[in-house]
């Protein structure tokens, strides 16, 4: 195997845990601030989606892919689980 395809996979994973943390993290923590603040739970929430998409973006793009693709639902999958205790 290439070192170059090594060093990909490692970015990737590396990447993938500094984004799939905080869009986990605001994901959960949405739902208890949208109990007692509506705006800042869904400010939250929001902002969760947007760094899952962008963690999976970046993801494609060190494997120099295109990042618009279906693999986006990935990124937006804590959102979307957790949108169904915010509304």
């Amino acid at each position: 195997m290439k070192i170059e395809t090594v060093q990909k996979w490692v970015a990737s994973v590396i990447l993938f845990h500094v984004g799939s943390v905080p869009a986990v993290s605001l994901a959960v923590y949405s739902i208890g601030f949208a109990a007692h603040d509506r705006g800042r739970g869904i400010g939250l929430w929001l902002m969760s989606g947007v760094i899952g998409l962008a963690t999976i973006a970046g993801m494609r793009l060190i494997h120099r892919r295109n990042p618009l693709s279906w693999w986006l639902i990935f990124g937006i999958l804590p959102t979307v689980i957790t949108g169904f205790w915010m509304f």
